[in-house]
Formats: structure tokens, sequence, C-alpha cells
């Protein structure tokens, strides 16, 4: 299974109301294992970065100058998320600003049924908080030391480890290579439907046997618990 962890950094708050995205990053999960494969972009927001928000992530009006605007990275960016689920750390605010880039590079937004939120995974999970990513690294001792600031694809990293914990651990199964289909694992003669029971087999024993498993019960002592279980054609069980 192909998922694609993300993260935004930008110019404020609202993407509704104007405010930009500057950097965006993805890593790529296969079966909830980085695959190595990540896309990462710095973006002119072509407005001014908040003195506020540098404060936040770092990035400036100078820095930022000579990126290229999103509408020149979303073909690739769209490319690289694919039709893949697409988890977020407060999912809501990601989504609002990826699909408000979208819409001004003229391509379609993305669907909200296709987000995963790490944040109503972690309140779920841990109820009683705290649920920030610094938090949930330190909770599942996740080395979050380079984290001074935001950053989409560091934080990306770190959120596709918190995501793997949060959903039952690393290593949840191996697999080594591609998952077998169920019917080849079936075996003949049991039920081909799920839930279906298949026909008990039926063990026929022949006299010769059963005087050969008297003789080996007779043989363990009077007081084998094997007794009790041994029963001639109308003969109780021995008593213990």
């Amino acid at each position: 299974m192909r998922e694609i962890v993300f993260d935004t950094e930008t110019t404020g708050l609202d993407a509704a109301n104007g405010d930009r995205i500057v950097e965006i990053g993805c890593i790529e999960l296969i079966n909830h294992i980085p695959s190595g494969k990540s896309l990462h972009v710095y973006i002119n927001p072509e407005r001014p970065v908040p003195p506020e928000a540098v404060r936040v992530h770092g990035l400036d009006d100078t820095f930022l100058k000579d990126k290229p605007a999103f509408a020149l990275v979303a073909r690739d960016f769209v490319a690289f998320i694919g039709d893949a689920p697409l988890i977020a750390h407060n999912a809501e605010f990601d989504f609002a600003f990826v699909n408000a880039e979208l819409t001004r590079a003229g391509h379609p937004t993305v669907s909200m049924a296709r987000m995963v939120d790490t944040l109503l995974l972690a309140r779920r999970k841990h109820p009683a908080g705290p649920n920030s990513l610094d938090a949930l690294c330190a909770r599942y001792q996740i080395d979050a030391s380079r984290r001074t600031r935001h950053g989409a694809l560091l934080d990306a990293e770190l959120l596709a480890e918190v995501y793997v914990e949060l959903i039952g651990g690393r290593q949840a199964r191996l697999v080594l290579g591609e998952e077998p289909d169920p019917q080849s694992l079936a075996i003949p003669g049991l039920a081909a439907r799920a839930g279906e029971r298949a026909v008990p087999r039926l063990f026929r024993v022949s006299e010769a046997e059963l005087a050969l498993h008297r003789v080996q019960i007779g043989a363990l002592g009077g007081k084998a618990i094997w007794l009790n279980y041994l029963r001639e054609p109308g003969q109780r069980a021995a008593s213990s």
C-alpha cells in the first residue's frame, strides 16, 4: 500500500484570505515503511512573508525570491502524490493550503476523503495529550533534536515515524515480497469462502489399534489419568 506523508510551511494561517505555501515536503511510504522517495521544494509565495511566519520557519523574502512559484511545481507535486492517501498533522490546515494553491494553478483539488489526520489519531489514542509533533516524538522516543525550527521535509520525516507508532508500532508486519493471493494459501479440502466451516474429517480406528492402545495405557500404571478416558463398550470410566 502506498501512502504519502506531507507537511507545508506557509506565510500565515489562513489560506482563504491569501496566505500561501512557501515550502512543501513529501515522504513516500510503502506498506508503512519509507521507500526512500521524497519531494521537497521551496516556493516563492508571490507576496511578502510576515515576520511572525519567518520566526516559525526561517524562510524570508530574500531566500524565497528566486524560488519557483507553486504553479511551476504543481505538476510535479500532483504526479508525486498520485492517488495515494495523504497523511498530515492537523491535516485540514495543510489540505486547505494545498487545494487553494492547486486551484490557483488550474489543477483539480485533492479530495478530503484521502485525508489521514495524525492529530486526530493521536487524540483518540492519547486523549490526555499533549499531541503536538514534538510531544509525540518525545512519547515514542523519536529523535527530533534536529527540529530547531519548523521545516516541511524534516517534519514529514518525523511524522512518518510517528504515524507508524500511532497505527500500531514499528514493523507491525514483515513483508519481504509481494503479498500472496489468499487463494494460493488455501489448503485443499478446506472451505473456500470466509466464514464457512470445513467438514470435520472422520477418523476410523481398527480393533487392532484399540487393543494396542489399551496395552499402552495399561503400562502407565493404575493411577494414570488416561484410564479415565479408556472405556470398554458399556463400561464407565475408572475413578481416580
